[in-house]
């Protein structure tokens, strides 16, 4: 499961605490993710499903997320499948997190 971005679900802590309903890796996620995003996320906000689940849980970002709503309004599994691969907004989210560069480049490839 690939999200929009390239970031690979099954490998997120809070999909993974989401799906054991893992209160205790709730609460890891959240105080890891304050730390390194300098912002208070609280336990009861790790839940999610993944972005391109429908109807599911999801993180508060995804509902203000620019290449979420793209992703959506495109119709794409997810931006390697897009025709404006490589947008600015990819660009920008790729420099904070170059493995998800690397998720979505291996199913470029593939396709």
């Amino acid at each position: 499961m690939i999200a929009y971005c390239g970031i690979v679900c099954t490998e997120c802590p809070a999909f993974i605490a989401t799906q054991e309903n893992d209160d205790a890796k709730r609460a890891k996620v959240a105080d890891m993710w304050s730390k390194q995003y300098k912002m208070a996320v609280k336990t009861e906000d790790i839940n999610c499903d993944g972005c391109i689940s429908a109807g599911g849980r999801l993180i508060n970002y995804c509902s203000v997320c620019d290449i979420r709503k793209c992703g959506r309004d495109h119709g794409v599994v997810n931006c390697a499948y897009c025709d404006d691969y490589g947008c600015e907004k990819l660009t920008r989210f790729f420099k904070v997190a170059p493995h998800a560069k690397e998720s979505l480049e291996k199913i470029r490839k593939k396709k």
